[in-house]
């Protein structure tokens, strides 16, 4: 089976999935809103902020307290703040105790101030994402498909297959 027919299998299974989801959602497999519960019907955002609006005028205020958050209460922005730095400093300090400074990470990288050109140069002697440049042999490029586990065009099938065709076929 080609990579083509698979991704229109998945494409119409997610088109299925969003069928049935749009159907517990709105009552219908085609997406009207007419079953909602709401007066304002011209989209789910109008409904949702009209339920919000009735949650507010029925009374539903948050308070703020520092010392406790709970449904009804929440931080203040300070207080918010306060726990974000103290929730950094608590991962910085968190980290493997070999590398939980830019010191030891640099240590990880062997101290080499010129690791970036150590890394280009190990990595030059890799497949390249420009193989316009490398000029691959057939062999070469069927070994290094080989080593990555990646498959030749032939066997993925038509890459100009229309997906969002298949995807609109699904929802009918």
């Amino acid at each position: 089976m080609s990579l083509q027919t698979r991704l229109t299998d998945l494409v119409l299974a997610i088109g299925t999935q969003f069928k049935t989801l749009r159907t517990m959602i709105t009552g219908s497999a085609i997406g009207t809103l007419a079953d909602l519960n709401t007066t304002n019907k011209s989209s789910l955002i109008a409904a949702i902020n009209e339920v919000k609006g009735q949650a507010q005028s029925a009374g539903s205020s948050a308070i703020i307290d520092d010392a406790v958050a709970s449904q009804t209460k929440v931080w203040s922005s300070q207080k918010t703040s306060d726990h974000v730095a103290t929730s950094l400093a608590a991962l910085t300090a968190g980290a493997p105790g070999a590398l939980n400074t830019l010191d030891e990470l640099a240590a990880a990288m062997g101290d080499d101030a010129n690791f970036a050109a150590t890394m280009t140069a190990a990595l030059a002697n890799r497949v390249r994402v420009d193989t316009a440049t490398q000029a691959l042999t057939a062999l070469q490029q069927s070994n290094a498909r080989a080593n990555i586990g990646a498959v030749a065009t032939a066997a993925i099938g038509d890459p100009e297959t229309d997906l969002v065709a298949a995807f609109a076929g699904a929802l009918v």
